[in-house]
């Protein structure tokens, strides 16, 4: 399983169906932070998920 494979599902592990493209291929805090979360249909990098932190999705990550 690739990074990218374990960002989405350590996203997934937090909150079931919280929608997000990432478009990077290094999955870092900085790469995290570009993250588009979809809000009403519209993309935005504002994370609208007070449970998915980078530090809660590392911590996903690090256990697949």
């Amino acid at each position: 399983m690739d990074s990218r494979e374990k960002l989405f599902t350590a996203i997934n592990t937090l909150k079931t169906n919280a929608k997000c493209i990432f478009s990077g291929t290094v999955v870092n805090e900085t790469t995290y932070a570009t993250i588009e979360w979809e809000v009403d249909g519209n993309f935005t990098k504002t994370n609208p998920h007070s449970e998915i932190t980078w530090t809660k999705v590392k911590a996903e990550m690090d256990k697949l």
